[in-house]
């Protein structure tokens, strides 16, 4: 079992792990966005430089050496981000026991879940890590490295998560979370709802992210009005900000005061991390949170993926197209409305600037089969994933109907080869 304690010294944020080389300019050919356009997009820097009609920019001679890659039936969109993931516990449903938290197994299994994500279009995530009891530092020691190896491939951010903060069992949790912040997690967390005190818990909570500048993210079921606006109540107004999540209890309570709730969430500036595929292992209840009442209340609603094949959700995928589905399936949105919860939100919530697939904004972008947004959330199997300017992950897709007639047949629709 790993050392409850470890000491290792202070991480200064830029000064560790590989620095990423500024990649070659990038010119993606004939991309569909969701406007109907189809267009060229050249990237530089880490930056789009250049947004022009199909065949514009290929011909521009200033920039003749640039890498092309064809985009032709693809459809072009912001990059998703990740706001709520576990990698410490990601793909151990199938182990046969207790979670292990040796750092070796969780490095292996936090860097796996990062790429699988990764593929998926997430360029950002946020990882949440238990710290205390019986994971000590070492699972945050761990995830801290692979944020560090995948260093231009994707971008990750830690939350320290301790168990219990309040009363005498309270005090080790808190110097651990003292410990989390200065070893380098960005993020102060935690569950208020398995502490005695909850609203101590937060104060707690509150009081560390204060002193250090760092935006808070809580699991929290939110099916207390009463507790939860108290929680509202104390964050309202705290910089860089603070994030609830799942708060699939809210959709259980009765309309007039989940209705109520949502309005003092809105007030105090407060992001809801919902979790369409399911919860997660730090909240004992299942269940999505009331979107359309969030969204109509004001509250910013993103959407994260929860549980990665964990004992939570054994057959959870990650993907944020699939969260984004299910909010458009499931819970009424449009489809642009439920893309943005995934990438626009999200990014927002992690505190990222924004995307769009315009000149000067960040090159954060995922190329997906398709003609239009509903269509990509359906079926979207092929992806090209843009971070930092560069293609970082393919995903192709080969649908083949061998053996009939059918494959004999002109103008019926089918997948073919991608040359991308």
């Amino acid at each position: 079992m790993p050392d409850s304690r470890p000491q290792p010294p202070p991480r200064p944020p830029s000064s560790s792990g590989p620095v990423p080389v500024d990649p070659a300019p990038l010119l993606l050919c004939g991309a569909r966005l969701t406007d109907g356009r189809t267009v060229d997009v050249r990237l530089g820097g880490g930056r789009i430089e250049a947004v022009g009609t199909a065949g514009s920019l290929a011909a521009d001679g200033t920039r003749a050496c640039v890498t092309q890659v064809d985009l032709t039936g693809y459809l072009l969109l912001p990059a998703p981000a990740e706001p709520h993931a576990h990698p410490d516990t990601a793909l151990s449903a199938d182990g046969g026991g207790p979670v292990s938290y040796d750092p070796r197994d969780v490095r292996r299994r936090a860097t796996e879940a990062a790429l699988l994500q990764l593929g998926h279009g997430a360029t950002a995530l946020r990882a949440h890590v238990r710290v205390g009891d019986m994971a000590g530092l070492g699972a945050l020691t761990a995830v801290l490295r692979t944020e560090r190896s995948l260093r231009g491939l994707a971008e990750l951010t830690t939350v320290a998560v301790p168990r219990v903060l309040t009363g005498v069992a309270g005090a080790d949790g808190l110097a651990v979370l003292r410990d989390a912040v200065k070893m380098g997690a960005s993020v102060v967390g935690g569950c208020p709802d398995l502490d005695p005190d909850p609203t101590g818990y937060v104060e707690t909570v509150l009081e560390v992210a204060s002193e250090h500048g760092c935006p808070v993210d809580l699991h929290t079921d939110a099916a207390d009005p009463a507790r939860l606006a108290r929680f509202a109540a104390m964050a309202g107004g705290l910089r860089p900000g603070v994030a609830l999540g799942p708060c699939g209890g809210l959709a259980r309570l009765p309309a007039e005061p989940a209705a109520r709730t949502a309005d003092r969430l809105a007030a105090a500036g407060v992001t809801v991390v919902c979790l369409p595929q399911g919860g997660c292992g730090a909240v004992d209840r299942r269940g999505a949170a009331p979107v359309r009442l969030l969204r109509s209340a004001g509250v910013r609603v993103a959407a994260g993926s929860g549980a990665l094949r964990d004992v939570s959700n054994p057959v959870g995928r990650g993907d944020p197209l699939e969260a984004a589905y299910l909010l458009a399936s499931r819970h009424g949105l449009s489809a642009e409305d439920a893309y943005a919860a995934v990438s626009a939100s999200a990014r927002a919530a992690l505190g990222l600037p924004e995307v769009r697939v315009e000149a000067g904004f960040p090159a954060e972008l995922l190329a997906v089969r398709g003609d239009r947004l509903s269509e990509a959330l359906s079926l979207g199997y092929s992806r090209i994933v843009v971070h930092g300017g560069r293609v970082v992950a393919r995903t192709s897709a080969v649908r083949e109907y061998c053996g009939s007639a059918a494959e004999m047949e002109p103008g019926l629709p089918r997948q073919g080869r991608g040359t991308a």
